[in-house]
């Protein structure tokens, strides 16, 4: 008889065997497909942020522990910056990382656990704002009294629209724009952003007009509810706005970061409607009231004016009298002028007189004048005579001394000066040769004279030497034009 009943190890060669891969990538499967998307809270420990750009931490609860990664490509969408201790809810996505045999939890969001979180963030981002001067009381802007385009940032299906319009509707009448956003939950601080600045970015030339103050609304709610409130970026849109805004979120209870940042807050959305406009009645009331005192002001100005101009009449001359008043006057004055005119002629008549007086006649001036003459040609003899006798006297000194270097005084004396032929001076013995002619000049007269004649004769009767007589006067005569133009002439 034939069993039936397989026995464990044949029913183990039955299954099918997986590779590494094929099971790592079946568990995968497996547990993407049942946990696609998750919300894990626990706390963070171990947050590492290597050079790739991606964040590592864990989420730990007691003695359990998951690993969880931020990819660098979901770090712009994520708020919150992963710290030790940090509890947290962590949205996302389990898979599996078949390198180490885990799994682990990708993460997309990160969310504050539990209130006492959420507060110490605020107060954190609070000081922070505050730092910057985000909350300074100079950059508040005053709220226009009657604008005629009021903005309203909110939700356009709660209760909060309709409890503004209702009230606008009682008051003074306003144009309202909406810019409907949401006022919760994830991305809704985005758009209470972009529609603040959308607001400020309108011009006066579109035909959409540019509201005058903007009313930034929501009813009251948990702390998270009110979150998109205090979010940066909705605190700063709200600074920069050139438009004054009101915070309007919330009940009176209810504080968010926009509170401060507003340039005035309501306690609630009713309010901010009230703040925003006056009421219709009391603003009637108040243009009666001024209608009438100004009436009132006119009326006594008008009465004034009569009065004054009443008195005016009173205090008026005739015409035909202020006429004669002032022809009496030109009369008057026309009298004066003349006598002023014939003292003035009179006056310049006698300094006239004074002065002809004064002016001597031209006989007298001609006399005088011939005066003058006759002492100046006295004077001019008397320094020209002066003149030619220093003459006389300088040319008869400088006489004198020519007489007194002359050499005619050395002649008297009895010396004679001794000349040649040329009349050049003969100085020294030497300079004249033997027989030659010499002037003689006296103190009286000029005479002739041969040096050495006999010497001369002598020296001729000599044959021998006449060569040797003649080499010597040939000598001697040319010594003799060599000091001669040496020499210079005494005269």
């Amino acid at each position: 008889m034939r069993n039936y009943i397989l026995s464990e190890k044949e029913t183990l060669s039955n299954q099918p065997i997986y590779t590494v891969a094929d099971l790592s990538n079946a568990v995968k499967r497996a547990i993407e497909s049942n946990f696609d998307f998750v919300r894990v809270r626990g706390e963070i420990s171990k947050p590492a942020s290597p050079g790739s750009g991606h964040i590592y931490f864990s989420l730990k609860d007691l003695n359990v522990t998951l690993a969880c990664v931020i990819w660098k490509g979901q770090l712009s969408h994520i708020d919150i910056q992963p710290e030790e201790g940090m509890d947290v809810v962590c949205t996302g996505k389990l898979t599996t990382f078949s390198g180490q045999s885990r799994y682990q939890l990708n993460v997309i969001q990160i969310e504050y656990s539990g209130e006492g979180a959420l507060l110490k963030q605020l107060e954190v981002l609070k000081r922070q704002l505050q730092a910057e001067g985000l909350f300074s009381e100079d950059r508040k802007q005053k709220i226009p009294y009657l604008p005629s385009v009021i903005g309203v940032v909110t939700s356009p299906t709660g209760a909060v629209i309709r409890d503004i319009l209702h009230r606008l509707s009682e008051r003074f009448g306003v144009r309202v724009l909406i810019a409907p956003v949401p006022v919760q939950g994830l991305g809704a601080e985005k758009h209470i952003a972009n529609a603040i600045t959308a607001f400020n970015q309108l011009s006066q030339s579109e035909n959409i007009p540019k509201p005058q103050v903007i009313i930034v609304a929501r009813g009251g709610g948990s702390l998270e509810d009110l979150w998109c409130f205090n979010e940066e970026v909705v605190v700063r849109a709200v600074s920069e706005s050139k438009i004054p805004i009101i915070s309007a979120v919330g009940h009176e209870t209810d504080t968010t970061l926009i509170d401060y940042a507003a340039d005035i807050r309501a306690p609630t959305p009713t309010a901010a409607a009230e703040i925003a406009t006056p009421v219709l009645t009391e603003l009637i009331t108040r243009i009666n009231e001024l209608n009438f005192r100004t009436s009132q002001a006119i009326d006594r100005k008008f009465l004034f004016k009569e009065n004054q101009l009443t008195a005016a009449i009173r205090g008026l001359i005739h015409p035909s009298d202020q006429i004669n008043n002032y022809s009496q006057r030109i009369d008057i004055m026309n009298e004066r002028i003349e006598k002023t005119l014939q003292n003035i002629i009179s006056s310049k008549q006698n300094y006239l007189t004074r002065l002809f007086e004064k002016m001597p006649k031209p006989e007298q001036k001609l006399t005088n004048i011939q005066s003058i003459i006759i002492e100046a040609n006295e004077r001019m003899k008397a320094q020209i005579e002066k003149i030619l006798l220093n003459s006389e006297q300088t040319v008869l000194r400088y006489g004198q001394l020519l007489d007194a270097f002359s050499f005619k005084r050395v002649l008297e004396k009895g010396f004679v000066l001794v000349t040649d032929r040329e009349g050049n001076p003969v100085k020294q013995s030497q300079d004249a040769e033997t027989g030659a002619y010499i002037n003689l000049q006296f103190y009286d007269a000029k005479r002739q004279a041969q040096l050495d004649p006999d010497t001369l004769n002598t020296v001729d009767n000599k044959g021998d030497n006449s060569s040797e007589k003649r080499e010597i006067s040939k000598q001697k005569e040319n010594n003799k034009k060599n000091k001669m133009e040496l020499q210079p002439k005494l005269l």
